[in-house]
């Protein structure tokens, strides 16, 4: 299982997935994706870091 960045959803991995710097992320619908895709770094930047 994978972790939609854009709304927080467990998803299952690759889908609707995109690659961003060599990392591939997945979301629960083709909406997230495209948030995603319109501002990554802003997504990514709030991903609290694994421990």
């Amino acid at each position: 299982m994978a972790k939609d960045l854009v709304c927080g959803m467990e998803v299952q991995e690759n889908k609707n997935a995109v690659e961003y710097e060599g990392k591939k992320y997945s979301f629960c619908s083709p909406k997230c994706k495209e948030d995603f895709k319109k501002d990554p770094e802003k997504y990514i930047k709030t991903q609290k870091p694994a421990k």
